[in-house]
């Protein structure tokens, strides 16, 4: 069976993130100050064919823990469908 994951990377709450303070001060500067605490992470969409969806699962969470994301800094989460 064929899958579609859609993965959201984030950095983690505790950590700095330097792209979301400089887009949330850019906001204020175009007359949109009510925005705040903008954070900028990453969207990955994959393909992948497993025989279930459990299998696409645990190969979606291995690709997110070895590859896709720097679990010291981010946090992922992901949804699976069938595609």
């Amino acid at each position: 069976m064929r899958f579609k994951a859609e993965i959201d990377v984030m950095p983690l709450d505790a950590l700095l993130d330097p792209q979301g303070k400089a887009v949330t001060s850019s906001m204020k500067n175009i007359g949109l100050d009510a925005v705040a605490d903008v954070r900028i992470g990453r969207h990955v969409r994959l393909f992948l064919e497993a025989e279930s969806q459990e299998e696409a699962s645990n190969m979606v969470d291995e690709a997110c823990k070895k590859l896709l994301s720097n679990q010291i800094m981010e946090s992922y989460t992901f949804s699976l469908e069938e595609a």
